[in-house]
């Protein structure tokens, strides 16, 4: 198991712990990290976008005029989609773009996305953020005491005082365990883990518990 400097928030080491390396330090495939972001991603996409065709214009359903005799083209009624406010032809109707990839590979892809700042030295094991109150300021003295910038913070369970006094800071985002994913690990710089976060982690991943 690799082990790791567990800090505090003025950034001093205060103990250590040990990462499972099964979860924390395996080799990192894009191609697998590619798809699930990719997954992620269109499963956000609202797919909202509609036009009216013919039958969801309003309108009556006369016959503008005769077909033969007047030397003009055939016209139908005044829904058609060649006049001015008509219905649109082949225009994009609401959809779903959410589709899924298998569950081991989505685990796999979130384990490759851990051992991926860790590996690259971005993985930052904190024993709490100590914050009293909600105050933005406090919260960013702490990530200058960490030197993280840009950080995601994974917490094991809510954190009102934490979640609220990072609300305001763009360059970070907090997040419950049971939240954790793909995306939101790698859109950010550094990965920044409450101790008491660790073991929901290996519960959810399957791995071994601390000892």
């Amino acid at each position: 198991m690799a082990v790791i400097d567990v800090l505090n928030s003025k950034g001093e080491p205060v103990s250590q712990t040990q990462l499972p390396d099964e979860i924390f330090d395996i080799p990192v495939r894009p191609a697998v990290l590619h798809e699930v972001v990719t997954m992620q991603l269109s499963c956000r996409r609202a797919g909202t976008a509609s036009v009216r065709h013919r039958g969801d214009v309003s309108g009556s359903t006369r016959k503008l005029f005769r077909q033969k005799g007047t030397g003009r083209a055939r016209r139908g009624d005044i829904k058609s989609p060649l006049l001015r406010g008509g219905g649109s032809v082949f225009g994009p109707d609401p959809r779903s773009y959410a589709y899924k990839v298998p569950k081991k590979e989505r685990k796999l892809a979130l384990k490759m996305a851990l051992s991926s700042k860790f590996q690259d030295h971005t993985l930052t094991v904190i024993s709490d953020f100590g914050l009293g109150q909600i105050r933005t300021a406090g919260f960013v003295q702490v990530l200058d005491a960490l030197k993280r910038r840009n950080a995601l913070i994974v917490t094991d369970r809510q954190n009102e005082i934490l979640e609220l006094s990072a609300r305001n800071f763009p360059g970070a985002k907090v997040l419950r365990c049971e939240g954790l994913n793909v995306y939101d690990i790698l859109k950010y710089n550094d990965l920044i883990l409450l101790e008491s976060a660790i073991q929901p982690i290996l519960t959810r991943l399957g791995g071994n518990p601390q000892l």
